[in-house]
């Protein structure tokens, strides 16, 4: 991948030969013009995943999701690897929403440690266990003076408690909003074949949270579970002016028509490249969204990474 550190990758050429790119990481724009950024991919600390079996005893839904030996913890240094093969130019490396609020400061350790180290290409969301109180908020508090761009994966049915109700939510809420943190949600499709984890957050409740907190941007994962479909009723439209919605691990979960189909209901700009790596590869989920978009249409670039750019607040 690299002699030099996380700041100046050696990427390969057309020809499978590897080149220096540190100056053009330098500039943000690696690879074709437009910045390249996966906003749904996760990481897990080395103890984390030395002691996979003490955590799955531990928390009920890292068991749901992890239990199998086929799901993959992978480390920043394999992230930045898949970037490299795949030419993205950063990745939003997310915590997980943990049961309680200590494994949730360890990961957010990592998360913030590694983004340091990495010149740049990785942006961290943390994780906080809000029913800990004044505890969870001092960590979000401690984590946005670190560098983190926002709060998720949150999975409020996992951690015990309800994003529609509850003095909590509105705390979080409002802390978020202050500290300029954007607030990226697990939504689960109320249809569809099961799969672990898909037992979550429920469309109609991330829907009146949106409503509810219009001011607040807020991401829903995997399509929102489905939200952008309800766009064709004007109020709910209205309502999601500062919502986004990503694109992970969509081979596993819809047809190649959902891209185009959901940017002509809620536009292009509210649309975030994600693969939820390690599930989905970084490259076949950026393949997909360039098929489903000409690279003369404005929407590849948007959804690619200038939308990321802009939510995130950065550099060009």
């Amino acid at each position: 991948m690299t002699s030099r550190g996380y700041s100046g990758i050696v990427s390969r050429d057309g020809q499978g030969h590897y080149k220096d790119s540190l100056f053009l990481l330098s500039t943000g724009r690696c690879y074709d013009g437009h910045v390249i950024v996966d906003s749904h991919t996760h990481i897990f600390p080395p103890l984390m995943r030395q002691q996979r079996e003490e955590y799955l005893r531990r928390d009920a839904a890292f068991a749901e999701m992890y239990a199998s030996p086929k799901a993959r913890l992978a480390s920043a240094e394999e992230l930045l690897a898949g970037m490299d093969e795949a030419q993205i130019d950063k990745s939003v490396v997310l915590g997980f929403a943990w049961s309680e609020l200590e494994p949730c400061v360890r990961h957010n350790d990592y998360l913030l440690e590694a983004a340091a180290s990495s010149g740049g290409r990785l942006i961290p969301f943390c994780t906080i266990q809000p029913r800990a109180g004044n505890d969870a908020f001092r960590e979000m508090e401690r984590c946005a003076r670190a560098g983190a761009r926002g709060l998720g994966e949150l999975r409020p049915d996992s951690q015990g408690y309800r994003l529609d109700e509850g003095a909590a939510v509105e705390v979080l809420a409002e802390a978020a909003l202050r500290h300029g943190l954007v607030l990226l949600f697990h939504v689960s499709e109320p249809v569809g074949h099961v799969y672990p984890g898909k037992e979550a957050l429920s469309v109609s409740s991330f829907y009146r949270f949106v409503a509810g907190h219009g001011g607040q941007a807020v991401v829903g994962a995997h399509w929102g579970g489905g939200l952008p479909f309800y766009a064709l009723m004007p109020e709910v439209r209205r309502a999601l002016v500062n919502a986004y919605f990503d694109t992970a691990a969509t081979p596993l979960l819809y047809e190649a028509a959902v891209y185009r189909q959901a940017a002509e209901l809620v536009g292009a700009e509210h649309i975030l490249f994600g693969s939820d790596f390690p599930l989905i590869d970084q490259g076949r989920q950026r393949r997909a969204i360039e098929e489903a978009f000409p690279a003369d249409d404005p929407a590849r670039a948007l959804i690619l990474g200038e939308n990321a750019r802009r939510l995130l607040r950065l550099e060009p």
